[in-house]
């Protein structure tokens, strides 16, 4: 599943997540996650790259990991699947050309889905919400210049609240996981100092605080 933050306006936005709308049973016309069969020829992260590419142009992929396996003889009511989910992210700037069977839906106003689609949603919602607590995976869904502002953006969409944005700064700072870029951000014509721009400091996910947990507020 390929999760991405929708960036409306500056305090507005949203975590949304890729399906696509059914049209063969079972569960015909209702939404589902990416998904096939696995080739004998193939591993599992090659298998995710194809079905992704036979869908849909994501060549923007900042990270995916392995999410868990869901084995219920009765997930599939046509026949026995075991299924291995992986968890996607792309960043904000993320808008691939999508065929008229796929949408953008906010994880917190799904459709009706598939199969356990979305229960494996909901395991992915919180595995990104523990894992933005103590480590850098931050980097996968902002831009990769951004200002303060959108930063916090990214994070009140998934944690579900906005965190104060000098809280955030601070200890993001502090673990060494954000540096300035050395530019700003275009002028508004409102008048005032243009935002400075950062951007994370590594960008392949690492564990930066084992015993962190991240809140919204102070």
């Amino acid at each position: 599943m390929v999760f991405r933050v929708r960036v409306d306006a500056p305090g507005s936005s949203a975590l949304e997540i890729l399906a696509w709308q059914r049209n063969r049973a079972p569960y015909a016309g209702a939404w589902a996650l990416p998904s096939g069969p696995l080739r004998p020829d193939e591993t599992l992260g090659e298998c995710v790259a194809r079905h992704l590419a036979v869908r849909v142009d994501l060549g923007e992929i900042a990270h995916l990991e392995q999410l868990e396996t869901r084995s219920d003889p009765d997930r599939d009511p046509a026949q026995r699947t075991v299924a291995t989910a992986y968890l996607g992210l792309v960043p904000t700037t993320s808008d691939p050309v999508l065929p008229s069977n796929a949408q953008w839906w906010q994880v917190d106003d799904l459709p009706d889905m598939a199969f356990d689609h979305a229960s494996l949603v909901g395991s992915a919602h919180q595995r990104l919400r523990a894992k933005l607590s103590y480590t850098n995976l931050g980097f996968a869904l902002a831009p990769e210049a951004f200002t303060l502002s959108t930063l916090s953006d990214v994070y009140a969409a998934v944690l579900g609240d906005r965190p104060a944005t000098t809280n955030l700064q601070r200890v993001l700072t502090r673990r060494g996981q954000l540096e300035r870029a050395g530019t700003t951000a275009a002028g508004t014509g409102k008048g005032g100092r243009p935002a400075h721009l950062y951007r994370f400091s590594e960008r392949v996910a690492t564990v930066t605080d084992s015993f962190a947990v991240l809140r919204p507020r102070d």
